[in-house]
């Protein structure tokens, strides 16, 4: 696959991906850009490997957090406006409209880490082990950032939003 059809086929997923980890669409197109960019220096290489996506959205998280370290004392906006266009649709979206917003509001709480986690598991459907593979750790430690997370989102969740599974 040449780096033209790379662009064309996966550039809408690399934004969308980019926007989940950054909740910021601009910022996601900046990054996506910058990436792409370096990547088709590297096409080469990058080419030749089993899951090129995956790599790419692997230097996608890398920019976020260099990113972050750089502007550290800058926060991140929260484009919920924005990041809901991204998102499917509830069926009702009437009634899950506030469920789904709080909990966007509650996964930006979260370390970058552990939202990238998120999105990657959630969003992306990836699993542990294609996780660890994009953010280059070991899958003990995606597994302890996913608990974490998920942890951290249900000690958040407003009562109604928390369910158990048990009947009332």
């Amino acid at each position: 696959m040449t780096f033209e059809e790379f662009v064309s086929a996966r550039l809408g997923t690399l934004v969308r991906y980019a926007t989940v980890v950054t909740w910021d669409p601009h910022l996601a197109e900046d990054i996506t850009q910058n990436v792409l960019v370096r990547a088709q220096a590297r096409w080469a290489r990058i080419s030749r490997m089993d899951a090129p996506e995956l790599y790419v959205k692997r230097m996608v998280v890398n920019e976020f957090l260099s990113w972050r370290r750089r502007r550290a004392a800058q926060s991140i906006p929260l484009a919920t406006d924005t990041l809901a266009g991204h998102l499917p649709e509830a069926p009702d979206p009437s009634v899950q409209r506030d469920e789904r917003d709080a909990m966007l509001r509650l996964i930006a709480t979260l370390p970058p880490r552990q939202r990238a986690v998120i999105a990657l598991r959630f969003y992306e459907d990836l699993a542990v082990d294609q996780i660890a593979e994009v953010l280059g750790c070991r899958t003990v430690t995606v597994r302890t950032h996913l608990m974490r997370a998920l942890a951290a989102l249900q000690n958040a969740l407003p009562a109604p939003l928390v369910t158990t599974g048990e009947k009332p």
